[in-house]
């Protein structure tokens, strides 16, 4: 039976690179054994785990978990290989990756929020991109910014007569995915060409990133590029985000209101993770946007890491969730996010 998808609220944030942080239990007053969780995994959602160290290694550091933004594949990866103690990314596993991990899975969604569209054409304010001109850019088959495909977006706008420059991530990445997913239900064209990928195949020579910030870095120096980025990252370094045409025909940026309408209709899963098809074409709303998770064992070999993990993913899914609002990423629904715990503390040994 699907879980019923409630508003997701989102959360804003601040930069992130690898991250060592502290997390609390959240359980006042009760003597809690020290531990320590190591994690990696995907840099979208890195702003905000890097938010919840600071406040929580304030308010209980006994549990200390270490955490490395390198990109949801890595974080796969390493989870597969048992060599980290939780892994992060922003597309959930597979089923053929699921069935790799000797000792099993239990998902874990944190949070939501809009991939943006930045770009740095010189003279250009207001981008919009409607859902026939944004896949054609990224396929390569416009190739310059006063191609009459964007003039058409944009009326009145100054276009440099540049050539564009794409921007993408060098490593495997879930935002890659939520990109490439989002596209791929925009235009048949870019699903056959390219489709959605931790680590796509893209036409040309594009500029790479490592991580959102990479990306986010080229743009910013790069006249003519445009990419795609964590909004946070991109509000955060003050890049310019176009408005982009969604399946109403509205153009809409990337605010933390048009990431809770986009989600609003989500559905998740018995098993927490959700249908990528449906989630790359919302009905209204910002039409790029997507979840992260991180993905916890079912059995640890090591005394007290089992109760580590679970005082630590109750804490992400109660008093973290908090934190979202602020960071302009969206909430997990309160219902999700207890049949989670729930099931955490009993299938978590």
């Amino acid at each position: 039976m699907l879980l019923s998808g409630i508003t997701l609220k989102r959360v804003v944030a601040t930069s992130a690179v690898a991250a060592t942080v502290t997390l609390g239990a959240g359980l006042t007053g009760i003597a809690q054994q020290a531990a320590t969780l190591n994690g990696a995994g995907a840099t979208f959602p890195e702003p905000l785990y890097q938010r919840w160290a600071s406040e929580l290694r304030k308010a209980n550091p006994p549990l200390q978990v270490n955490y490395q933004g390198i990109g949801s594949g890595g974080g796969v990866r390493q989870f597969i290989a048992g060599s980290v103690d939780f892994g992060a990314s922003d597309n959930a596993m597979t089923d053929e990756e699921v069935k790799k991990v000797k000792n099993g899975v239990v998902f874990v969604p944190t949070a939501g929020g809009p991939v943006a569209v930045v770009y740095n054409a010189p003279g250009v304010t207001d981008l919009r991109l409607s859902r026939k001109v944004l896949p054609q850019i990224f396929a390569g088959q416009v190739k310059n910014w006063n191609d009459p495909a964007i003039a058409a977006d944009n009326p009145g706008a100054k276009l440099p007569n540049q050539p564009i420059r794409l921007a993408v991530r060098a490593d495997s990445s879930g935002t890659s995915f939520i990109f490439t997913n989002a596209l791929s239900a925009m235009s048949p064209y870019f699903k056959g060409r390219i489709g959605p990928n931790r680590a796509p195949s893209w036409a040309g020579s594009p500029l790479k990133g490592k991580g959102n910030p990479g990306v986010a870095q080229i743009v910013q120096r790069t006249p003519g590029s445009i990419g795609y980025v964590e909004a946070a990252f991109a509000r955060q370094n003050k890049i310019p985000m176009a408005q982009v045409q969604n399946s109403q025909g509205e153009f809409v940026a990337p605010t933390q209101e048009a990431a809770n309408q986009a989600l609003e209709t989500v559905k998740f899963n018995p098993d927490f993770r959700v249908n990528q098809a449906s989630l790359g074409n919302p009905t209204s709303g910002y039409p790029i946007t997507g979840l992260t998770w991180i993905m916890v064992y079912r059995n640890y070999e090591q005394p007290g890491k089992a109760d580590a993990v679970k005082r630590m993913v109750k804490w992400m899914l109660t008093d973290g969730q908090k934190i979202n609002d602020q960071l302009d990423y969206t909430r997990i629904p309160s219902s999700v996010a207890s049949q989670v715990v729930q099931t955490v503390n009993s299938e978590v040994k």
